[in-house]
């Protein structure tokens, strides 16, 4: 049985446990979320979403 998560749905699980057990404060994930967005209109935008995709890749097993 395959299970199919959004990664972005993992991002904010992963920020929301951030806040709620690390102590980080909820301005600080809005400013990252934010360079997040402002990365995602530079030149560095294809190698990111070419590195996500290899990593999400590899944990699902279909690497090639």
């Amino acid at each position: 049985m395959t299970v199919s998560l959004p990664l972005v749905f993992v991002l904010g699980v992963i920020a929301w446990a951030a806040i709620k057990f690390l102590g980080i404060r909820l301005w600080v994930a809005v400013v990252i979320a934010l360079f997040g967005f402002w990365l995602s209109y530079t030149f560095l935008a294809p190698a990111i979403e070419s590195g996500t995709r290899s990593g999400v890749d590899v944990i699902n097993g279909t690497h090639e």
